[in-house]
């Protein structure tokens, strides 16, 4: 069967125009009659045919190898949709959506009522889609149009962004709580003093009055808290250069942490030899202090609280404070370095902490390259274990 061919209509003109100038011109006329049909002749015999179908499918096909060894390593799921058919898929997207939607319709390999209806406009655009990978997580879908028939889909993660998101939200509202508390009370109690003026009951006023400088204590340990996390945060990523003996700072802020009232609880095990790392002097002797208050405060009050400091396994430096207190439930352990997360919300006010003691030490350990560990048994008390990198050499100016 022949192949048509389009008739060249714009060479065909130049040539029967070429002939009139040379009739016009003086050229006998038979000589101008075979130069035009020699001239319309060879348009026709150089003019290539068409490409036939399957040149066109060859072609087509060569476009979509380019177009999957150009996505194929991309840092983001990509698509390629034929029409709503998926016909590539990188390696991202395969691991996000499943190996098995290649050649699916891409609105059942989404299944989700924003990408469902993205993938069924006549033009392009974004969605969020929630719940894609996982109960929480979020992920932006940007559907464009290659040409009249195929159309690229990218899918940006976006989960993490959403918990920052939440988690300041969480911490904004857990934060004006634990703040209008005190203050609450404050108001109230000295409130109540200016309505009773003079006839104020003595020994009613004192209490009041104590009770207002409890509140304030506690309202200002909590902001102190929360500008030491802020600060904590902000230097996260900004791992400490000076080198410090670590044992004789476990020692000095031991003690303090204990204070004079509770230094008979405090035992203390560290080697002769010093224990060098990289740190950050007042951050570390905060870690130490907040978890010897914690230890003190919730373990056994008849019972002693240990601190030990020794060489670990791979060049770590294992610091340990133990109490014998009545443990921790298995439920509470993954959320205690939560801010403002406590087991016993009433015990804990009443003991004065601000429930984010264990989220500055977490962060400051992770900022010194460390690891933060804590295990509790019911009955028989906690473990708080820090492991830190040693460096070798000795302390600059210590002995």
């Amino acid at each position: 069967m022949s192949e048509s061919r389009a008739i060249p209509w714009p060479g065909i003109g130049l040539a029967l125009a070429a002939g009139v100038f040379m009739l016009v011109a003086g050229t006998d006329f038979w000589i101008a009659i075979a130069v035009v049909a020699i001239w319309i002749g060879s348009i026709f015999l150089f003019t290539p045919p068409p490409p036939s179908a399957p040149a066109q499918v060859e072609g087509m096909q060569l476009t979509r190898d380019g177009m999957r060894e150009l996505i194929e390593h991309s840092g983001m799921p990509l698509l390629l949709l034929d029409g709503s058919r998926i016909v590539i898929a990188n390696v991202e997207a395969r691991e996000v959506l499943g190996r098995h939607i290649l050649g699916q319709d891409a609105r059942v390999a989404f299944r989700h009522p924003a990408a469902v209806d993205l993938l069924g406009r006549d033009k392009g655009g974004s969605v969020t889609v929630q719940g894609l990978t996982g109960p929480r997580s979020t992920w932006q879908m940007t559907r464009q149009p290659i040409d009249g028939r195929y159309w690229l889909v990218e899918l940006i993660n976006r989960t993490t962004e959403a918990d920052i998101s939440r988690a300041h939200t969480d911490f904004v509202a857990n934060a004006s709580h634990e703040l209008r508390t005190p203050l609450a009370s404050i108001i109230g109690y000295v409130e109540t003093l200016a309505e009773e003026g003079e006839n104020v009951d003595p020994d009613m006023a004192a209490k009041f009055h104590d009770t207002v400088l409890k509140e304030a204590r506690r309202l200002q340990n909590l902001v102190n808290d929360l500008m030491s996390l802020s600060r904590v945060e902000a230097e996260k990523h900004d791992q400490p250069r000076d080198k410090l003996d670590l044992g004789a700072l476990t020692e000095r802020a031991a003690r303090d942490g204990a204070g004079p009232q509770r230094l008979d609880r405090l035992v203390l095990h560290r080697p002769e030899e010093p224990i060098t790392v990289r740190g950050d002097s007042d951050q570390l002797e905060q870690v130490v202090r907040n978890l010897v208050d914690n230890a003190l405060k919730y373990g056994d009050p008849e019972a002693p609280v240990e601190v030990s400091l020794a060489h670990g396994e791979r060049d770590m430096a294992v610091l340990e404070v133990r109490d014998r207190g009545e443990g921790i439930a298995p439920e509470h352990l993954p959320h205690l370095t939560r801010r403002f997360y406590r087991t016993d919300p009433g015990r804990s006010r009443a003991a004065g902490g601000t429930g984010l003691g264990l989220a500055i030490v977490k962060h400051i350990v992770e900022r010194h390259r460390g690891r933060l560990d804590i295990a509790s048994k019911r009955g028989q008390g906690t473990i708080v274990t820090i492991r830190m990198p040693m460096v070798g050499e000795e302390v600059e100016g210590e002995s």
